[in-house]
């Protein structure tokens, strides 16, 4: 026969452990939320986005702005589910793209002499590495969408060849790189018009 004093034992070992379990779920389900809603974590799987985020870079993904229709000033690097014309021509509809926002609805891109334009004005882009070999538009990027391209404009699938991009498309913004560590840090961004330098996304 089984003393009292056993089965309060026992009977406190399984409360502990049911109390652990409980907890263990309730982190778990915070975790899910805040991946779900918040930020998630991405990583760059072409070159399309060279020099600013390189091949295998690990980074982080608000999501906020999006789901509260924040804007998603020129500059911002953003994370988007491929757009309906790339899910039709046979890409993954699963697959993420990652390009940086160059036109706002009603603004007048193009490209042409090695150069973004946006709204007859030269746009000054630092994170270039080349002069851009090709010559786009000039087109008006409609309601509810975005013009978005590659940093390495010469080598990315991008709104210069499937068009803008629908804005409820858009998964998240690019805000910080986790890995590698020697490039540990936040993603940050120059303003094409030259004010707000270095300015931080976000």
């Amino acid at each position: 026969m089984k003393s009292e004093s056993t089965s309060s034992g026992w009977r406190s070992s399984i409360g502990g452990a049911l109390k652990g379990w409980r907890s263990l779920l309730l982190w778990l389900a915070v975790a899910l939320l805040l991946r779900w809603l918040v930020i998630e974590p991405r990583w760059i799987p072409s070159g399309s986005m060279l020099p600013t985020l390189e091949l295998q870079d690990r980074i982080l993904v608000e999501k906020l702005r999006p789901k509260l229709e924040q804007p998603l000033a020129n500059g911002t690097i953003v994370v988007f589910r491929a757009p309906p014309v790339l899910v039709e021509a046979g890409y993954d509809p699963k697959a993420a793209l990652i390009k940086r926002v160059v036109g706002q609805p009603g603004d007048r891109v193009e490209v042409r002499d090695g150069q973004l334009w946006r709204n007859g004005q030269a746009v000054q882009e630092s994170w270039l590495a080349e002069a851009i070999n090709y010559s786009f538009g000039p087109v008006t990027v409609p309601e509810g969408s975005l013009l978005v391209l590659g940093d390495n404009r010469n080598a990315s699938l991008d709104s210069h060849l499937w068009g803008p991009l629908p804005r409820q498309e858009v998964i998240g913004t690019a805000v910080f790189r986790y890995w590698p560590l020697n490039r540990l840090g936040p993603i940050r961004f120059s303003d094409p018009n030259g004010l707000d330098r270095d300015k931080q996304l976000g």
